[in-house]
């Protein structure tokens, strides 16, 4: 029983980390790749098919894989998702003219997430 409850929840965590993943390709603020790690994760002990379907992605598929094998990233996803963290906070900025107090909070929210995106090893063979 005790491991029927356990599972569960973990496919309900599993749910809400693909779902906030998902907003996060829109809003900035919301980091997709660490919530489709956990997701990931949380599908290993839950479902095998949520599993290998995030695993077998076309977009994301390659990156989870090797941070389930290794723990790194490719430097090219990082400069992807630099651009992207740049790009979208920037716009969120620029809507934000009326409110400095907000852009300032936006600026520190980007600069934490480039600090931790780029202490994620990266990995040995760039063709991996």
């Amino acid at each position: 029983m005790l491991h029927m409850v356990k599972r569960q929840m973990y496919l309900i965590l599993g749910g809400v980390f693909f779902v906030t993943g998902l907003v996060g390709i829109v809003l900035p603020i919301l980091p997709t790749t660490p919530f489709m790690i956990l997701a990931a994760g949380c599908f290993a002990k839950s479902s095998p098919r949520f599993h290998q379907a995030l695993l077998n992605n076309r977009w994301i598929g390659q990156d989870l894989q090797r941070w389930e094998r290794e723990h790194t990233m490719l430097r090219a996803t990082k400069v992807r998702a630099t651009w992207v963290i740049v790009i979208m906070f920037s716009i969120s900025i620029a809507v934000l003219m009326a409110k400095p107090w907000l852009q300032f909070i936006l600026i520190g929210i980007a600069l934490v997430l480039l600090f931790f995106l780029w202490r994620v090893p990266e990995c040995k063979n760039e063709s991996a």
